[in-house]
């Protein structure tokens, strides 16, 4: 595998291990959470970002993909990270892209990234904030993106927004 294509798998397992991190202990309402103005929930968040890697998979198969919406959140999760492991497989294996390297990192992959920022601030708004984290020493591979993540190695100790215990 070339050099490019390690490290959008790598930049893939960022963007599951950051998802994970913005939904870990979440309250059961954060999923249906709606910060107004028709901005997306987290459930249609997740969804749009299993569409961005359903047409990456496209790059590589051809076709179209459109997720329908599924029954829950928990389902939603689930096929997102089904996605985002066959899209890491189909890089693994070589298969030949339509589009270049640059082209897939600047378009749906910067795209998800986004959105899982958008997660973790609607967690803040949900009043449920997020710990920070130094994510410069956090367990990314590039071979698990799936949703079972790691904890944070270097959670920031001083915590200023803290929510009241």
């Amino acid at each position: 595998m070339d050099r490019d294509r390690e490290l959008l798998r790598h930049f893939l397992a960022a963007i599951a291990y950051r998802t994970q991190k913005a939904l870990r202990g979440a309250p059961e309402h954060y999923a249906t959470f709606s910060a107004g103005n028709r901005a997306r929930t987290p459930t249609e968040l997740i969804r749009h970002m299993t569409s961005l890697m359903g047409y990456v998979r496209t790059f590589f198969e051809g076709g179209t993909y459109k997720p329908d919406p599924l029954p829950g959140f928990a389902q939603e999760l689930e096929r997102f990270h089904g996605m985002i492991e066959a899209v890491g497989a189909l890089l693994a294996s070589g298969a030949k892209c339509s589009i270049t390297t640059e082209q897939l990192l600047q378009g749906p992959f910067a795209d998800a990234m986004t959105h899982v920022g958008q997660l973790a601030m609607l967690r803040r708004l949900a009043d449920t904030p997020i710990a920070p984290e130094n994510f410069i020493h956090a367990d990314i591979r590039a071979d698990r993106l799936h949703a079972d993540q790691p904890r944070p190695a270097r959670p920031d100790k001083y915590w200023p927004e803290a929510p009241p215990q």
